[in-house]
């Protein structure tokens, strides 16, 4: 399997993946990934013309 865009095999994938976890440590991925897929999912969002309200502004409202 490889990454043909970036042209990363699976070796290069796994030293990048022991890099990450010696750098952020096991207990902050969760959170980093968790950020990852909420601005991926904002990104989608916008790209599609969806208006949404972040959830700080909601529970300023309420």
């Amino acid at each position: 399997m490889s990454l043909l865009f970036l042209g990363l095999g699976g070796g290069e994938i796994v030293v990048i993946a022991l890099a990450v976890l010696l750098f952020f440590g096991g207990k902050k991925i969760p959170e980093l990934m968790n950020g990852l897929g909420k601005g991926v999912k904002s990104f989608k969002d916008g790209m599609a013309g969806k208006t949404v309200e972040p959830e700080e502004e909601k529970e300023t409202k309420e």
